[in-house]
């Protein structure tokens, strides 16, 4: 019997030192194929800057030299390869492809002022770059490139100087001034589009108190400055609003001040112990905070591998990419090592804003020209992850001369949901039970944040282990003020004694290139529709119920699905050449949870360059010139956009067996409270979408994990259990572990 127990020891072992065996070897495979995907190093980043700069034809400046007309690189990213040719290197049958970058360099010292962007490559050491051919073959107008530091800098200097005239107006009004200012500053946010036409690089800017979370402290004070010209000398006010009254200049406000004409609201002195729009702790609560909270702690160790930008988890494999201009990427994500989607992205993120004051209406943000995917700063342990999460840095260059380290920038982690991924519990109807079961859900999350001004974004991707990834995007930060007048109750809410919180839509965009089991997929919808037929069992009496209605979805426009009608439940994403054992397709759904909403009339002016908005779903056919629905330059031109996401089903392609890429948009509206003082808060502001398999596995492939426990009852009195679980619990625990006990009767006391 001895020798019995020990060969079955043995095999175990054996079978363990296996399976560790072959989950090594793909690891250090995956880990491989996945750096196709990872984002420009350091010294890549380098080599392409100092290779361009080496070009005498380029005549290039150093970005941060404090002036506007100059050549000068403003974003270098990695251009990622050809799907295909990817493709053919992750399956083993072609080399890896070369790493090339993409540039972006404004000409500002040209005759006639331009951008371009540029290939450069190969890496790591480069030899040659040649411009990028757009999709509008049109070139890329100068006055639709994002800011820069510097130009902000020039800006900031320019209201300082148009402002003097107003100092005393300033002081009167709201105890702080623009020139010459000390400890009483004003800062300014300022609004975009940049005017009303094409060709416009005009903007608002809000005047506020230079205080901590300055974004609700509004003066009151609105200017339109005209910043096109790249001499700033030129640049001009146009426009003034102050409390609800217009002004041709600031000279005509100060002149009409001094005549007792402008409706003037003081505003209270301002002390440094009014911690409204700052995160001091105000009030109590009836329990106590000021000890610590429940933490997480990892046993024995944590359960995923993470290599360079390759994630394992459970069934799991992805590739992730902070992406410079746009953010977080996951590419060949794998269950089991078979194929699910080759990439989720974000693609854009928007609010567009109503008000009553001139910048009130006028902001229409899209984020991706304000560094929606550069500006993913230091993630702090314990509140925006937990502790024992994994940290990764990011490396950009944008609008700098050289790769600037953002510190833990990125985290994954997994957690428990405290709710069961499955549970039952078999009651015997007599005050017992047959058995118990449940699984523990725990999931793997991918994390990371973008600070746009303002807003900051927490983006997320949750990895479950029944084979649903769930993508979800938190807004919070502080909220986008205007200073209040009555009328300004028709767009929005009084947050504070002059402060209005403007109402806005959210909405995001995602790439969602599916290819479930494969690159051919056919797309098909189900519904239900109701069915009155003859009851089989009583004649004369008749059944109503529901019936599956199902449509295949042949052409790009008929997989479109816009917000002015009602969409399907069910988004069947299916391969129509693999089925499971009991021959249904193999398929992934798309699953909403948002809110999303038309942001503007089709066509109306700004509408033209976020076309993608129009629908909550569309489906198209891959093609690698619509690499992405939006682009940087949308913002300061939206009336004449080089990307228009309606041109990606404008042609009408058949969809049928094909490689096929879902636009996904999710958001929300937020009608702002006084609850968003001082931040908003992350409940009920968060949006996205499940994949959920459809028929994918063969069953719940959960059924792996070993976070299970069974509990049977044993004899007829139920007194004892027998408790299976297949989890090792033996560890070195930090602390005190409670054994798991279950009883499961209900009997009277």
């Amino acid at each position: 019997m001895g020798g019995e127990v020990k060969w079955i020891w043995l095999s175990a072992v054996l079978m363990l030192c296996r399976v560790s065996c072959q989950y090594s070897q793909f690891s250090e495979r995956y880990h491989h194929t996945a750096s196709v995907f990872a984002e420009l190093s350091p010294t890549e980043l380098r080599a392409v800057s100092s290779f361009l700069l080496a070009q005498k034809n380029l005549n290039l400046s150093a970005a941060t030299s404090h002036t506007l007309h100059k050549n000068y690189i403003f974003l270098i990213e990695l251009q990622i390869p050809k799907k295909q040719h990817v493709l053919n290197f992750l399956n083993g049958i072609g080399c890896a492809p070369k790493r090339n970058a993409k540039a972006i360099i404004f000409f500002g010292a040209e005759p006639m002022p331009n951008v371009t962007e540029y290939i450069v490559g190969p890496l790591p050491m480069p030899k040659y770059y040649h411009p990028v051919r757009l999709r509008s073959n049109r070139p890329i107008k100068f006055t639709s490139r994002p800011t820069t530091h510097v130009e902000m800098a020039l800006i900031h200097e320019k209201l300082q100087e148009v402002t003097k005239i107003a100092t005393l107006f300033l002081k009167e009004s709201s105890g702080f001034w623009y020139h010459n200012c000390t400890d009483r500053c004003l800062t300014f946010t300022d609004v975009a589009p940049r005017g009303l036409r094409s060709g416009d690089r005009k903007s608002w800017f809000i005047l506020q108190q230079d205080v901590e979370g300055h974004f609700i402290h509004p003066i009151g004070l609105e200017i339109l400055l005209n910043h096109k010209s790249l001499d700033p000398r030129h640049w001009a006010v146009e426009k003034v609003w102050y409390n609800g009254q217009y002004f041709d200049s600031l000279e005509e406000l100060v002149r009409k001040y001094n005549m007792g004409l402008v409706n003037i609201f003081k505003l209270p002195e301002y002390t440094s112990e009014d911690p409204f729009s700052t995160y001091i702790p105000r009030g109590h609560f009836k329990t106590r905070t000021d000890i610590p909270g429940p933490k997480q702690y990892e046993a024995q160790g944590k359960r995923y591998k993470v290599k360079g930008n390759s994630v394992l988890y459970a069934g799991w494999s992805c590739a992730f990419r902070m992406r410079t201009s746009t953010g977080l990427q996951l590419f060949d994500v794998r269950f089991n090592d078979e194929p699910i989607a080759y990439e989720i992205s974000v693609q854009e993120a928007i609010a567009f804003y109503s008000g009553h004051s001139p910048a009130g209406m006028q902001t229409k943000y899209i984020d991706s020209a304000w560094g929606m995917g550069t500006f993913d700063y230091e993630l702090a342990k314990g509140i925006d992850c937990p502790e024992i999460a994994t940290y990764k840095d990011a490396y950009h260059f944008r609008d700098s001369d050289q790769p600037i380290r953002y510190k833990n920038a990125l985290c994954i982690f997994e957690h428990s949901t405290a709710v069961p991924l499955r549970r039952h519990f078999n009651s015997n109807s007599q005050g017992s039970f047959n058995f118990y079961g449940g699984l523990e859900n725990h999931v793997l999350v991918i994390r990371t944040t973008s600070t746009v001004y303002n807003y900051d974004y927490i983006w997320d991707f949750i990895f479950y282990q029944n084979g649903v990834i769930e993508v979800k995007v938190h807004a919070t930060g502080y909220i986008h003020s205007t200073f209040f007048t009555p009328e300004g109750e028709n767009y929005g809410t009084k947050v504070y004694d002059y402060v209005l919180g403007n109402l806005h839509t959210h909405l995001i965009h995602y790439k969602v290139d599916l290819d479930v089991a494969g690159t051919e997929n056919s797309f098909e919808t189900l519904g239900l529709k109701f069915e009155n037929i003859s009851n089989p069992w009583s004649p004369g009496d008749y059944v109503v119920q529901s019936k599956l209605e199902r449509v295949q979805r042949v052409r790009e426009r008929a997989a479109a699905f816009p917000f002015t009608k009602p969409s399907p439940r069910y988004l069947l994403f299916y391969n129509p050449h693999k089925q499971n054992k009991w021959q249904s397709h193999r398929a992934y759904r798309i699953q909403f949870n948002s809110q999303a909403d038309q942001l503007l009339p089709r066509d109306w002016k700004e509408e033209k360059a976020i076309t993608w908005g129009r629908y909550r779903l569309a489906v198209t056919r891959f093609r690698e010139r619509e690499e992405c629905s939006s682009d940087m330059y949308l913002q300061n031109d939206p009336w004449d956009p080089n990307i228009r996401f309606e041109n990606f089903i404008r042609n009408n392609e058949n969809i049928t067996n094909q490689d096929l890429v879902a636009w996904v948009t999710v958001g929300f509206l937020h009608i702002p409270h006084s609850e968003d003082v001082p931040n908003t808060s992350t409940p009920g502001n968060g949006v996205g979408f499940f994949l959920r398999p459809f028929n994918f596995f063969q069953e719940d492939p959960s059924v792996s994990s070993r976070s299970v426990v069974i509990v049977r009852p044993e004899g007829k009195s139920f007194s004892r259990v027998k408790i299976q679980a297949w989890k090792n619990d033996t560890g070195d625990y930090c602390l005190t572990q409670t054994p798991f006990t279950y009883n499961g009767t209900y009997l009277p006391d």
